[in-house]
Order: structure tokens, then C-alpha cells, then sequence
């Protein structure tokens, strides 16, 4: 089964055990939110979250404080986005700029144009799928997902 985005099981497994701090565009307070739930699990897991949601700035989010901005995320290797297909154009030129490793658009977030630009500034693009699903499709460990400090 090809997926959407090119990427290989050992690609998605790379990314996934050398991330360390993401930033979650789209956070959401409402814990029957899959962002929500996302954010949980990449926490424990042991990766650096930082939500961003400019509408909940002043808010927390599984004791981490929501920014507004994707700069205020910074330094990042992977920005996961839960927003729909209409933001995403902004938002990678704004990764771009910013030097992110990677883009991890979420199912059914799909944008080849704004995919291509990313691409072309050597960013890595993952496309219409789920980190968590993905930690668990690949059976990585706990502590072969991201075995950084546990400071969160």
C-alpha cells in the first residue's frame, strides 16, 4: 500500500525516533479532541510538545502553556498540523522560514502544492497520516519512539 506521501515505513520511523520537540498547530482544549488525544501520547512518549492555538493563548493543555504563533514553538524539528487544507499554505511557508525538519500534516489534511514548496526547501513531508498511529502501526517502543528527557 502506497501512502499519499511517498514516505517509506523507514522514513516515518526515522522521523519518529529522531523528533524531539513538535509543535502541535491546531491544539485543542477538549480532551474528545483527537489533537487532544495526539498531544497526550506524544507527551508520554517523551517528546517536547508545544500547542499552538492563537483562539486558547493563556491556556493549558496537559501542563504545557498554548502559544499563538508557530514561532513561539521554536527551536522545532516537526510541526504536526490539525487544521484544515486551507491553512496549510501559510502555515509551511511560515515552517520554511522557521527551519523545521519536518511537516506532519494529519489525516485527511492533504496539499501536494503547498508539499511541494516544503519539499523543495528541504523539508520532509508527511501527508494525511497519524503519528500516533504510525508509532503504533511500526510497534515503536516507548522507548524507541523518542527517548529524550522526560521533562514535560
Amino acid at each position: 500500500m502506497t501512502s499519499i506521501d511517498g514516505q517509506s515505513d523507514e522514513t516515518i520511523r526515522d522521523i519518529l525516533t529522531s523528533t524531539r520537540r513538535v509543535a502541535l498547530v491546531g491544539a485543542s482544549a477538549k480532551p474528545w479532541r483527537a489533537s487532544n488525544s495526539a498531544m497526550s501520547f506524544l507527551l508520554n512518549r517523551g517528546y517536547h510538545v508545544v500547542p499552538v492555538n492563537p483562539g486558547l493563548v493563556g491556556q493549558i493543555i496537559h501542563h504545557r502553556p498554548v502559544v499563538s504563533r508557530l514561532a513561539e514553538a521554536t527551536p522545532l524539528d516537526m510541526v504536526d498540523v490539525f487544521r484544515n487544507r486551507a491553512f496549510v499554505g501559510p502555515l509551511v511557508d511560515e515552517v520554511i522560514r522557521l527551519g523545521a525538519r519536518t511537516i506532519w500534516m494529519q489525516l485527511g489534511v492533504i496539499d501536494e502544492t503547498a508539499a511541494e514548496r516544503a519539499r523543495a526547501a528541504g523539508i520532509c513531508v508527511v501527508m494525511d497520516r497519524c503519528p500516533v498511529i504510525e508509532v503504533r502501526r511500526l510497534r515503536l517502543s516507548e522507548t524507541g519512539a523518542a527517548t529524550p528527557n522526560r521533562r514535560h
